[in-house]
């Protein structure tokens, strides 16, 4: 195991991370560190590969009771792989059900349609809002890097005028074989010397230096649809990057796609469910008692709420439409008020002597109380059960 920091800091992720969090931070992390896009930067390929061998741990359960357990120490003698030494390619070939999913990194030799046509990576990237901008909608400014075939080699790597030579390790095959523990079996991998190109670059363009490829940073505005959920994306078409170069070396085929990953800030007074706004509003006894009209806050302004003479503490009142919009749907969330009974701190003595005179007066019977919780009413409310 060769990584030395906590498996949970490499990925950016808290001890008790869901397992989707886990994947959604490795894919990311993979894709900003892949070698490809980190030309002759030996530190990326390092984080790369420390981030691969923290996942291969956090995503395997029973790895991850013993390490949360015993620390790296438990993990000696436990099947793993040695990312050292591994191949680019390797790595994502072994977690390719993240990426191809996704259409990914991963997913060098994935394909669109039935006629074979190559098709590159996808690329991530995320941006935050406010619980303001989900009712509206928003535009985003987002910044982020590709890579684009390079227009001087036309992709090939090699300097105009020259060609790529016949790779001598694998024979132009790409590909590699190692014999097995005892002769028993073959393990085919990609060659370490052309990457699974099949051929090295002799004289190397001079503006990619033999990679075919060139990082170009990217610009885009981006529309957010109203009611988007935190961990929704908007998939904007062919902005993600070309095949690669041992799939398609002039890039010919179809670009990946960009997604976009929303995330929803906390609101200081509303939280979310679904599409609807739970908002709790602090009351005065005399009003739960006498009954009120009062003005409660909405994301886009106020509203009338009228409060029965007799209510009791913790009672649901629901707006209706002053939730979120869905996002697919054309309808509207609600707003769901949950009222709290403020006692005061300080009286005065005018006042003291006032609920003097009504304590005389008052009968309240404890028994009655149903046992519920003013969370599983809240819980009733909202999903009508």
């Amino acid at each position: 195991m060769p990584a030395t920091r906590d498996y949970y800091e490499i990925l950016g992720v808290s001890k008790d991370a869901s397992a989707e969090d886990i994947k959604r931070s490795y894919r990311r992390l993979a894709m900003k560190f892949h070698p490809d896009r980190n030309p002759d930067n030996p530190e990326a390929e390092q984080q790369f590969k420390e981030c691969a061998e923290a996942y291969e741990v956090l995503s395997d359960n029973q790895k991850r009771a013993t390490y949360d357990r015993f620390g790296k120490e438990g993990l000696r003698g436990v099947p793993g792989h040695d990312f050292r030494t591994m191949n680019v390619d390797d790595i994502f070939s072994m977690f390719n059900d993240i990426f191809s999913g996704f259409g990914g990194m991963g997913g060098r030799r994935q394909t669109r349609g039935g006629g074979g046509v190559p098709r590159g990576y996808d690329l991530e990237t995320e941006i935050e809002l406010t619980l303001d901008e989900v009712l509206t909608g928003a535009t985003r400014d987002v910044e982020f890097k590709r890579l684009a075939v390079c227009t001087k080699c036309e992709g090939t790597g090699a300097k105009p005028g020259s060609q790529p030579a016949t790779c001598q390790t694998c024979q132009g095959q790409g590909k590699v074989s190692q014999q097995g523990l005892g002769g028993m079996f073959r393990m085919v991998t990609s060659c370490p010397h052309c990457h699974g190109r099949g051929s090295v670059i002799v004289d190397k363009c001079p503006d990619c230096r033999g990679r075919g490829r060139n990082s170009l940073k990217r610009k885009l505005s981006v529309k957010i649809p109203p009611g988007i959920h935190d961990g929704q994306a908007v998939r904007i078409s062919g902005e993600g990057e070309p095949p690669a170069p041992e799939i398609s070396p002039e890039g010919k085929g179809i670009c990946g796609d960009l997604h976009v990953v929303a995330r929803v800030l906390p609101h200081d007074k509303f939280e979310r469910d679904g599409d609807h706004l739970l908002l709790a509003v602090p009351i005065a006894f005399t009003q739960l008692a006498l009954g009120a009209n009062i003005e409660v806050p909405t994301l886009d302004g106020t509203a009338e709420l009228t409060i029965p003479p007799g209510t009791q503490h913790g009672a649901l009142f629901r707006v209706e439409g002053k939730g979120l919009p869905n996002v697919r749907m054309k309808h509207q969330g609600d707003l769901v008020v949950i009222v709290q009974l403020v006692i005061p701190q300080k009286l005065t003595d005018s006042q003291k002597e006032l609920l003097q005179k009504y304590a005389e007066t008052e009968e309240v019977d404890v028994g009655n109380g149903n046992g519920s919780s003013i969370w599983s009413k809240l819980k009733g409310a909202v999903t009508g059960s």
